[in-house]
């Protein structure tokens, strides 16, 4: 099959290529998915996982992305809960072969089923962020009705979900960003919107839920922000000050069957939409993961049309 894979971690992005890769096969629990739309992160490069496998062993070359919407084509041994010709989108796994590639073997928990009107590109762009933002807010931060929520980054790809989600949920939310994401934020759902660049963050007042993607200055400039009871999530490693009476929750996402579906459920309903910025093609993969300018919004790969 055709892939894209990195073999050398000290050339990182400028070892990537298109090269023919051996199909994967679909261990026990796994199913093999004909991958049709696939989304990376442009950092995942850095990340040891990215070279290694769960036992730290090298696994050299290796194949990035691990967002993916596809067709299941094979089930392994025992499998359940999904079969052959379905519609499916998830969480690769981080210490296997990922999504950049015209299959994968992945897990099945780690997948949902992909309504037949959400098409595969929407599909592709939904699980990092999607989940990031539900879990942050609902499963770490517990957000309740009422609250006022502090998201950073407001208008990017995590922020972007989970300003629509938070306030779907009926929370008030102020959101951050650059001058240029003013107008981005407010249509996603945030009733204000502050630029750290021009604005004060003291002039918000007390927040119940930050939800930190940064870390570094704005985050100890946030944990100030919070109410008595209140909660910082982030995930941008172990914050270095923490709220004087709140709780402090750093975390990495994880791959869950349900809440990708009430996911896609949102986006059918029209209740949440993601931001898609770039569209190629596989051929044109090593590009968009090195874009020259900056690309507002997710880059997703069409692997099959």
């Amino acid at each position: 099959m055709k892939a894209i894979v990195v073999s050398d971690q000290a050339a990182g992005a400028a070892g990537m290529k298109l090269a023919e890769h051996p199909l994967p096969e679909a261990a026990g629990n796994d199913v093999l998915v004909e991958v049709h739309a696939s989304g990376f992160t442009t950092g995942e490069l850095d990340w040891d996982t990215t070279w290694t496998d769960r036992l730290g062993r090298d696994r050299t070359p290796s194949v990035p992305g691990h967002e993916v919407a596809g067709v299941v084509s094979a089930l392994g041994y025992g499998t359940r809960g999904l079969s052959v010709g379905q519609r499916v989108f998830g969480l690769a796994d981080w210490t296997r072969d990922g999504t950049l590639a015209e299959y994968v073997a992945i897990e099945a928990r780690n997948l949902a089923p992909l309504p037949g009107d959400v098409d595969f590109t929407v599909g592709a762009s939904l699980p990092i962020s999607g989940l990031t933002a539900w879990q942050g807010l609902f499963v770490h931060g517990r957000l309740q009705v009422g609250q006022t929520v502090l998201v950073h980054g407001a208008a990017g790809g995590v922020g972007s979900m989970v300003t629509q989600l938070a306030r779907d949920a009926g929370a008030y939310v102020i959101g951050t960003g650059r001058a240029g994401d003013r107008e981005t934020a407010l249509e996603l759902g945030a009733h204000e919107f502050v630029d750290p660049q021009q604005d004060s963050l003291t002039d918000i007042g007390g927040v119940d839920l930050v939800f930190d993607i940064f870390g570094g200055d704005m985050q100890k400039q946030s944990v100030g922000l919070i109410r008595a009871g209140g909660t910082l999530v982030t995930i941008a490693g172990p914050p270095e000050t923490r709220p004087d009476d709140g709780l402090t929750i750093d975390f990495v996402v994880e791959a869950d069957r349900l809440q990708l579906s009430e996911l896609a459920e949102r986006v059918r309903h029209g209740r949440l939409r993601t931001v898609i910025g770039n569209v190629a093609s596989l051929d044109d993969a090593v590009a968009a993961f090195n874009p020259v300018d900056r690309v507002k919004g997710k880059t997703i790969i069409r692997v099959r049309g």
